[in-house]
């Protein structure tokens, strides 16, 4: 039934800014401060206050437009969008209507995809209505009234909820390398609406849009997509009309429900902000910020796929977070075995960055001291697991210890000595002729159960590549 229809998407991100102050107010923010705690006379819309533009935000609108090629408008003014909420002290919002201060620009999703930007606007955020807290009360939280907020506005190009989830993932890596946002949607640092429609394949004009809200995970806002396409589709195969609309996501039923009709842009009345002047930025402190905007993942996978030689894979973990591709990069900048030094990285201190829920900024262990590791691996001096598993625990122990001393003191030099070598095939080969005659029968399973008696004999020394090979042929005879 679906391959008659096509699904029209677009998103509004909201992308929150980790400036130390407020977009218009002199005050800090940091998220989970006790509730209004984080408030001044500004962002509360005193009687008397008048807002003050914060310049790191412009900067910070700039070097993310940069990133997505768009461009920047240098003269920029501020606009009054007028609605009221509860947690919205001021009865409007500061925000870009008719100057966004970045236009058009895309963003790569795939080698064969990009979804194509509106604009990015400036606004500041409102305050959090708390629910469930009281039985009989709504309470306001307005330590959030008044953050800054960068609103990215995608033309309708997104035609799945897939492409809608790396359309996410992709820019979530973006602002984390460029350290604009920490872009964690369960904190509310990154917030997302869809705008959906469904038309049949052929048709020129696009179907009623619906907006979906309340989406705070990737993986949330993939699955509202699937369920309001499923949704439109069945009401259209019924000849039942889409009411253009606002509905909220509730994940627990995986469903979303009607919230409120659509407003359209007349019904916030518009206007130009009476307490902000113009916002110029000049061609050179465009300039001056492009030179500081740091390698991007799309462009450092690439790097990794071409130059370093490792696959799509290893590219797309190691790119996945900054701190972690850097340090790949400093591991690998006076040594060139990379695939080594990935398969160590992805495996090994991921593994214990995860297990004790710490970053790659945490650990103790400089680059240059893992990099002497890796070399001693490429060099055979010892093997993978020796390298893993015995010397790597004791330089997390033991930070500033070479790996070289390591490896000395504790006797761990790999053995390549094929006499050696044989001397423990021929223990464990007399030890399962059973399991040695089902082999040669077909069960070729059974090698891994030889490799591992042998490498516990020789307490992991012996180099595996070569016992493989020895084993294989003595099994064959």
């Amino acid at each position: 039934m679906y391959k008659n229809f096509i699904t029209v998407i677009g998103l509004e991100i909201h992308l929150q800014l980790n400036t130390k102050t407020k977009m218009f107010s002199p005050e800090n923010y940091f998220f989970g401060g006790s509730p209004n705690t984080q408030t001044h006379p500004v962002s509360l819309a005193l009687p008397g206050t008048l807002p003050t533009i914060n310049k790191e935000v412009i900067k910070s609108a700039v070097k993310l437009g940069i990133a997505l090629n768009c461009k920047i408008n240098k003269e920029n003014f501020f606009d009054r969008k007028n609605y009221f909420y509860s947690d919205l002290p001021k009865g409007y919002q500061i925000t870009q209507f008719n100057t966004p201060i970045c236009t058009n620009g895309e963003i790569e999703i795939s080698d064969n995809k990009k979804i194509k930007l509106t604009r990015i606007h400036i606004e500041e955020d409102t305050g959090k209505s708390i629910h469930d807290q009281d039985p009989f009360n709504s309470l306001i939280d307005l330590n959030r009234a008044g953050v800054p907020l960068l609103e990215i506005v995608t033309e309708p190009d997104i035609r799945s909820e897939n492409e809608a989830y790396s359309m996410l993932y992709e820019m979530r890596k973006i602002v984390r390398y460029l350290e604009i946002s920490n872009g964690n949607m369960e904190e509310g640092s990154l917030r997302c609406d869809a705008n959906i429609s469904i038309c049949k394949k052929g048709d020129k004009k696009f179907g009623t849009k619906v907006e979906i809200k309340n989406m705070n995970s990737i993986n949330n806002v993939k699955q509202a997509i699937l369920y309001e396409k499923e949704r439109q589709i069945d009401l259209i195969t019924k000849n039942k009309k889409i009411k253009q609309e606002t509905r909220l996501y509730d994940a627990v039923k995986n469903k979303t429900i009607s919230m409120r009709s659509k407003e359209e842009s007349n019904d916030y009345r518009y206007f130009p902000e009476p307490d902000l002047l113009p916002v110029v930025i000049k061609e050179k402190e465009i300039i001056e910020i492009k030179k500081n905007i740091p390698i991007l993942p799309k462009e450092l996978k690439k790097i990794f796929i071409n130059k370093h030689k490792l696959s799509e894979y290893d590219a797309n973990i190691l790119t996945e977070d900054k701190s972690i591709a850097f340090y790949y990069l400093e591991v690998i900048k006076n040594n060139s075995n990379f695939k080594i030094a990935a398969n160590f990285i992805i495996g090994k201190i991921k593994s214990h960055l995860n297990e004790n829920k710490i970053t790659i900024n945490d650990m103790k262990i400089k680059p240059d001291k893992i990099s002497n590791l890796i070399d001693l691996i490429s060099k055979k001096t010892i093997n993978y697991s020796t390298g893993s598993n015995i010397v790597f625990p004791i330089m997390l122990q033991n930070p500033n210890t070479n790996p070289n001393k390591i490896v000395s003191e504790k006797n761990l030099t790999q053995e390549s000595d094929d006499k050696i070598i044989n001397q423990y095939i021929k223990e464990v080969i007399n030890k399962y002729p059973k399991k040695v005659q089902e082999f040669k029968n077909g069960k070729k399973g059974l090698i891994g159960l030889f490799m591992g008696e042998i490498m516990n004999l020789s307490k992991g020394k012996i180099d595996p590549k070569k016992t493989n090979i020895l084993l294989n042929n003595k099994l064959h005879e």
